[in-house]
């Protein structure tokens, strides 16, 4: 295959999903090894941004995503006549950082911390497909754990997790977290 070949291949893969496609079923259909399509999928990226398209190349860990480029939003919306996704609220906003920064987590670890309940909440998170159930704790009650998803990823603009900025006054070393027993650890008071 020639380059041109292979870009307007993998621009029809992506186009044709509608969803991230893992780096991986890319090579399989075009039978070509990882460094090869990770070059081609960097120079597609490349091209649309220095060429300001309308469409960009989104990077999810190991996943590509077409779509369009953030500074037509506002057209896109007026053609479609979509209405602006409704803001976060503060306390979504402080429910989805706890579980992004401490998952897999429970409702109730995300209660404790908060102070307040939640469930509201995370309905509400689970509803936007910012977070997802990811299997229980091993505790009585097996209570359901949570993860955020890609679509989290792609709406934060990151490409992974390790993108997210570190939580002031505490490292990552350092966090609380919970315990197999379900309890949780204070760090400070482990040692």
């Amino acid at each position: 295959m020639e380059m041109k070949e292979i870009e307007s291949a993998i621009e029809g893969i992506l186009f044709a999903s509608g969803e991230p496609v893992h780096i991986d079923r890319i090579c399989l259909a075009l039978e070509m090894d990882r460094p090869t399509v990770e070059m081609v999928l960097q120079k597609l990226g490349d091209y649309y941004a220095f060429e300001r398209r309308g469409i960009r190349m989104l990077r999810l860990e190991d996943s590509y995503q077409l779509c369009s480029a953030p500074d037509y939003a506002d057209l896109i919306r007026k053609a479609f006549e979509i209405r602006k996704p409704a803001k976060l609220s503060q306390p979504a906003l402080e429910v989805l950082t706890i579980i992004a920064y401490y998952q897999p987590t429970t409702r109730a670890y995300v209660d404790q911390i908060r102070g307040v309940d939640s469930s509201y909440t995370i309905g509400l998170l689970l509803e936007r497909k910012l977070i997802e159930e990811c299997g229980r704790l091993q505790v009585p009650g097996r209570p359901h754990l949570y993860r955020t998803t890609k679509n989290f990823l792609r709406v934060f603009h990151l490409n992974s997790l390790e993108e997210l900025p570190e939580m002031p006054g505490l490292s990552m070393e350092g966090q609380m977290r919970l315990s197999e027993t379900g309890a949780v650890v204070d760090p400070e008071q482990e040692e």
